[in-house]
């Protein structure tokens, strides 16, 4: 394997890793509405669970609201009990047609919470970054072994790995920084 084939590799892997964060990202509930926010959500449809998102159109009506229009009306009664059961936190408003979903404003003490946890995931998102540039390191290091390559070679495929990992790292930091901004704004 090329050394080069080695970063395009870990550049892949590394920016999977900030799209993977960015989509745990969207399951966090900050004070708009978010389509998003259903995706963790699965119904009993015909003794199947299925993703909520693929029985029923999911729109925002305003800021605040989510509007639930279910294909098969039949099954509202299984929504509203899977929302219920997730960790929304958000109570169905169903009028038989559709279910509305309001969500309110966090408190200050819940956009702390809302922090913390953007935080963590950003951390274990770094961890996973990390862990990327250890891989990459320790195949490096196998190939010198393997196909004598210089260690002048081996030096700079090191600190370009360094620099890759450097630059997903402060992507992450953004991203980060980005929800932080979005879940406090009010």
């Amino acid at each position: 394997m090329p050394v080069n084939q080695l970063f395009e590799q870990g550049e892949e892997k590394m920016s999977k890793t900030i799209a993977g964060t960015k989509k745990e990202f969207s399951s966090i509930r900050t004070g708009r509405a978010n389509p998003l926010v259903l995706d963790k959500i699965s119904v009993e449809y015909y003794g199947t669970p299925t993703p909520l998102r693929q029985i029923a159109t999911v729109n925002v009506h305003d800021g605040q609201t989510l509007v639930i229009a279910p294909y098969d009306k039949t099954i509202i009664n299984l929504i509203e009990k899977a929302i219920m059961k997730s960790d929304l936190g958000v109570t169905p408003n169903s009028d038989g047609i559709c279910i509305r979903l309001t969500f309110p404003q966090p408190t200050e003490e819940r956009r702390k919470e809302l922090v913390k946890t953007v935080k963590k995931l950003g951390e274990e998102g770094k961890v996973a970054i990390r862990n990327i540039r250890r891989d990459l390191t320790d195949t490096l290091k196998k190939l010198e072994k393997s196909e004598n390559i210089p260690e002048d070679e081996v030096k700079k495929a090191q600190d370009k790995i360094q620099k890759i990992t450097d630059k997903y790292t402060r992507e992450m930091d953004d991203v980060v920084a980005e929800k932080e901004k979005e879940v406090l704004s009010i």
